[in-house]
């Protein structure tokens, strides 16, 4: 007699928001069986989702029950970095950080800084009470500049609010520009209009020092040296401007500023452009014959370009471009950067800046967290990372690593697992992912607000974000009433009195803007002081800066005299099966990328004496690393790159591409980072039979 199993039971389907660092912000569907998560997808009503996810958060579930995950608070028994530690209650974590936290406020609330960025893109978990918390003891403030401030504070000189392109009509486009933009591994839904777009005839085109998966795609690949797309832009306006392929009568109408634009790139030559770019000057022709004469024209420019020193000028560069040519007539015309501007948020009510009553403390920039852990004053004594991972993540790691081991510097880490970062801790702290908590998520790809409903039970002893800043405030004896906010009152707050969040709740997502097909500039209306496209800027004017777009070289300039130690230009774009940090651990996408690798061109790599699959040494001032190589013509001549960001703990040597990145150049606009604005060495280090030793497979797995 067979045995009778009872039926199982139906799955139970919960509406969620993917919340990682991506501009496609993706519906989610969450299945669940019997309080389990066994299935996450993209929903297939949301327009953008369209029905799929990357391959990365496809495999949400194996990430929310990978048998590594912190499920416990965990006190530091060993050395910093080593990563021993022990179990611990929540009620005694909660109460050494509040003892700790208690007598620092004491001396000066200002030698505890946050440290946090995008791990999560929600509203609610990401700075809501956190920043409350940090607003009442008065600490330090974080300048959170690691992604996206030059380009932001380009694009805004130039046209004011990043309000974009509705990605619902990108496949109306007839030429599509891809400017440091690998959509294919940081985009999936804009490609996927893109290839639409193409299979109706549109021009697809890639600028990129690398030829990357969608640089393989498409009709033409350009390849600046890292760091003069401000040059090339300025290259293409001068031919556009010389052939007569400007619309005069929406810059007429709708700019300011031109004649001071054209007397400024008529110095930018195609010869003098492919000079310094390392491109050829017919290459500039054609491409701007090619951007003048076709309409709609796109380009989707995206962060790469913005991480030399010239980064927020090169942003503000090609927002010029399609107010010359007026493709802002067309809905799918003009320039794509973030839609973030779209989605009017209260940060007020969200964060309380009034908790501050009255006091200014200081503010430490988070891509120059190495330095200012050895050498600011006051000194920063206590750390809470949340939503990052700054030992894998921050530029110039082995300095940063060097101020995590500081052995009076107490450091508070809330994460899912044990990261580069939290093995530094002193107390590590387990966070819910999106699948156990509450939030909505602001989008900077698309014009919908999508909500995230909890679709299972945190698992073990994990909170959200905010209740564990709930926990703080409370042991810190912060009466203030907004601590005792609950997670759907934040959400409200945040979204102001025009949203309903238990509708978005409900629905899963609720768009901003006009309908789809409406071109938003076609008769001007920019986010500037002029209301025009500003050429000529005022606000730059007024903050010391040259009103026009000027081209501003690389610190580690490929042809200056660093060049002469170190030849090669590194970039270290984004490993496709991860997502900055995030996503590492899990076996699955690992294993798909193997390992770090270095990809270097031939006419490099022969004179070094270096063939396919050798490891090799790559070094400069700041550090070094051996990788395996792969010698390719993906990558351009005069530059090498590193695909990451690997946790140090994972790669075979301990050390990932930041060890090499500079951590105290900045951007010329906006503060910003300078991870693509780096030269190397490289030199064969070992034989292939060193590379495949057993030593070196067991270090890899």
């Amino acid at each position: 007699m067979s045995a009778v199993h009872p039926p199982a039971a139906p799955a139970r389907v919960v509406k969620g928001a993917c919340p990682h660092d991506c501009p496609d912000t993706c519906a989610l569907e969450v299945e669940v069986v019997d309080g389990v998560a066994v299935r996450v997808s993209g929903s297939a009503a949301h327009g953008p989702t369209a029905g799929v996810l990357c391959t990365k958060v496809s495999r949400y579930t194996e990430r929310t029950y990978h048998p590594e995950r912190l499920l416990h608070p965990l006190k530091r028994v060993g050395r910093k970095g080593e990563g021993r530690f022990v179990r611990i209650g929540w009620e005694e974590a909660i109460a050494t950080i509040a003892e700790r936290l208690r007598a620092l406020a004491a001396e000066d609330p200002q030698q505890i800084l946050p440290y946090s960025y995008a791990g999560t893109m929600g509203l609610v978990q990401g700075e809501s009470m956190a920043q409350r918390f940090f607003h009442r003891l008065g600490a330090s403030r974080l300048d959170r500049t690691i992604c996206a401030t030059a380009g932001a504070a380009g694009y805004e000189l130039t046209l004011g609010a990043r309000i974009g392109v509705d990605v619902e009509v990108v496949d109306q486009a007839k030429l599509i520009v891809f400017w440091g933009s690998n959509a294919i591994a940081s985009s999936v839904h804009f490609w996927a209009r893109a290839q639409a777009a193409k299979r109706a005839g549109a021009t697809l085109v890639a600028i990129d020092p690398y030829r990357s998966l969608t640089a393989e795609k498409c009709h033409l690949h350009v390849a600046p040296l890292p760091g003069t797309d401000g040059a090339l832009a300025l290259g293409l306006m001068h031919v556009l401007i010389r052939d007569g392929l400007v619309d005069q009568d929406y810059v007429r109408r709708y700019t300011v500023g031109y004649e001071g634009l054209a007397a400024r790139v008529a110095e930018y030559t195609p010869a003098r452009v492919a000079s310094l770019c390392g491109v050829t000057a017919a290459e500039v022709e054609g491409l701007a014959q090619l951007y003048g004469r076709t309409r709609p024209s796109l380009i989707r420019v995206n962060y790469g370009m913005q991480r030399a020193r010239g980064g927020g000028s090169a942003v503000r560069n090609i927002a010029c471009l399609p107010a010359l040519t007026g493709a802002f007539r067309d809905a799918a015309g003009g320039v794509f950067l973030s839609t973030s501007g779209n989605f009017s948020i209260d940060e007020a009510a969200l964060t309380r800046p009034d908790l501050l009553a009255g006091r200014n403390p200081r503010t430490i920039n988070m891509a120059t967290i190495g330095r200012d852990l050895e050498s600011a004053t006051p000194p920063i004594r206590a750390l809470l990372v949340y939503n990052s991972n700054p030992v894998a993540v921050a530029p110039d790691s082995r300095r940063v690593a060097r101020g995590f081991a500081r052995e009076d510097l107490f450091t508070v880490v809330l994460e899912h697992f044990q990261t580069d970062t939290a093995d530094y801790a002193d107390i590590v702290l387990p966070a819910t992912t999106q699948l156990e908590h509450l939030d909505v998520v602001k989008p900077y790809g698309h014009y919908d607000m999508v909500a995230n409903n909890p679709a299972i039970q945190p698992l073990g002893e994990a909170k959200p974000n905010t209740e564990i800043f709930r926990l703080l405030a409370r042991a810190m004896g912060f009466t203030d009433a907004c601590f005792a906010d609950g997670d759907e009152a934040i959400a409200q707050a945040a979204l102001g009195k025009d949203w309903d969040f238990e509708a978005v709740r409900r629905d899963g997502w609720r768009r901003v803007g006009p309908p789809a097909g409406v071109a938003r500039f076609a008769a001007g209306g920019f986010d500037t002081p002029s209301g025009k496209v500003e050429f000529h800027s005022t606000a730059a004017a007024a903050l010391g800066l040259d009103p026009l777009p000027q081209y501003v070289p690389p610190n580690e300039d490929p042809q200056g005299p660093l060049a002469a130690r170190y030849p090669l230009a590194m970039i270290s774009p984004p490993a496709r099966h991860f997502l900055n940090s995030t996503f590492v651990n899990v076996r699955s996408l690992r294993s798909i990328e193997g390992e770090p690798w270095l990809d270097i061109h031939p006419a490099d790599a022969a004179p070094r004496g270096i063939t396919d699959g050798d490891r090799v040494r790559v070094w400069n001032d700041r550090g070094e690393l051996r990788l395996r190589v792969r010698v390719t013509d993906r990558t351009r001549r005069g530059v090498v790159t590193a695909p990451s960001i690997w946790w140090k703990k994972l790669s075979p040597d301990g050390r990932n591409a930041n060890e090499l990145t500079n951590g105290e150049a900045l951007t010329d606009l906006g503060r910003g980072p300078t991870f693509y604005d780096c030269l190397v060495q490289v030199e064969a280090h070992a034989a292939r039979s060193e590379a495949n030793s057993p030593q070196t497979e067991v270090a890899a797995t």
